[in-house]
């Protein structure tokens, strides 16, 4: 199923560039900045998918720009993300194997809580292919906006805890469970729990500055992923995105004719 993610945005890709290679103009470009990802859990009731907040990451591309008019054109573009989500404080968690012969058979709790903190990294390749309309602004100074689909790859994901709490049975903190702090400083290679692909929509907003031979610019937009990250959903399924900021340059490899 996942390969039929890919048939419609490769085949828009392909015959996009097919023909904006019979255009005058193509662009190179290179950008780097800062992602700000979050993993949102509509309407789940479970405690352990629910609760995340943004976390800083990097994002950086690598794009081509083929010209099909004076304001339109066709940008693809290769991706890599820091993506993913974090918890700071009081939260649940599945009951770790080790603490299941604590309880009585058949009373072991679906959760249960602790203070520490939570980060998931989550690291994505992406594709995405976006439709860019342009307009000056000035002898120098230009604007764009562009958005459409993405697909991407998963190329690592971990959740890293840390920090030191007793347990307890209830979210009020209420029940302990142990009499001592517990250790929570554990990284979990979580990549074989998620699935391998998402895909998504993709758009920014930005402005650039023309220079002889290219121009720089910045921008500002954001991504969305529409699959559910998890294969498996009994604690619960997330969306992965982010919002990102990005400064850029790009050059041409042929003028107008």
């Amino acid at each position: 199923m996942k390969k039929y993610f890919l048939l419609p945005v490769v085949t828009i890709m392909l015959l996009g560039i097919n023909k904006s290679f019979a255009q005058s103009k193509v662009d190179i470009g290179i950008k780097g900045g800062l992602s700000i990802p979050n993993l949102t859990s509509g309407s789940s009731a479970s405690p352990i998918n629910n609760g995340y907040n943004s976390r800083l990451g990097f994002d950086a591309a690598l794009q081509a720009e083929f010209h099909l008019s004076k304001h339109f054109s066709l940008q693809p573009e290769l991706e890599y993300s820091q993506q993913g989500g974090k918890k700071d404080g009081n939260q649940a968690f599945a009951v770790p194997d080790d603490m299941v012969a604590q309880f009585p058979a058949g009373q072991v709790p679906p959760y249960l809580y602790a203070d520490y903190n939570s980060v998931a990294k989550i690291n994505y390749l992406m594709l995405p292919i976006l439709a860019k309309y342009r307009f000056d602004i000035g002898k120098h100074w230009g604007a764009y906006a562009a958005a459409g689909p993405f697909v991407s790859l998963v190329s690592s994901a971990k959740n890293v805890t840390s920090g030191s709490s007793n347990i307890y049975l209830d979210e009020q903190q209420t029940e302990p469970v142990t009499t001592d702090p517990q250790s929570f400083d554990n990284t979990e290679k979580i990549k074989s729990d998620l699935h391998s692909f998402n895909t998504g929509v993709s758009g920014h907003l930005g402005i650039n500055y023309k220079l002889p031979k290219g121009s720089i610019f910045v921008e500002g937009g954001g991504n969305y992923g529409l699959v559910d990250i998890q294969k498996d959903g009994t604690n619960g399924k997330n969306k992965t995105g982010a919002a990102v900021v990005n400064l850029g340059y790009q050059f041409s490899l042929c003028k107008h004719k």
